[in-house]
């Protein structure tokens, strides 16, 4: 399997997390390039949000870089369990929605990649 010409292989977990640490490299990246990445640390009680995304708290890039590549680094770093699915993409979709398309689609790209990653692991 071939994931942005780079060849994946889906031979247990350490083959996941090898791919995983590339592509969340990839859309740090990505994230910086959009302007994105930069966003200021939130309030401690920010992360005690109970809703999905802390949308009530946190910017999506804020959530992104603070909680969910936060945590898939800590899961990788550690060569834990993923978890069973990710859809994320769709959500910074939605929080995109004014953005040109051509504008968006490397940072959706990167992040449908890595939803692909975590959940086929």
């Amino acid at each position: 399997m071939t994931v942005s010409g780079e060849v994946i292989s889906s031979k247990g977990p350490e083959a996941s997390h090898d791919g995983l640490a590339r592509a969340l490299r990839e859309l740090e990246a990505e994230l910086a390039s959009a302007g994105l990445w930069e966003e200021p640390w939130p309030e401690p009680s920010a992360f005690e949000s109970q809703q999905p995304f802390c949308v009530d708290t946190m910017s999506m890039p804020q959530w992104l870089r603070y909680v969910f590549i936060a945590r898939l680094w800590a899961l990788v770093d550690a060569r834990a369990t993923l978890p069973a699915s990710c859809d994320v993409a769709p959500a910074m979709e939605v929080w995109l929605k004014d953005v040109p398309a051509a504008r968006k689609a490397p940072l959706l790209e990167k992040l449908a990649e890595v939803d692909q990653i975590v959940t086929r692991a």
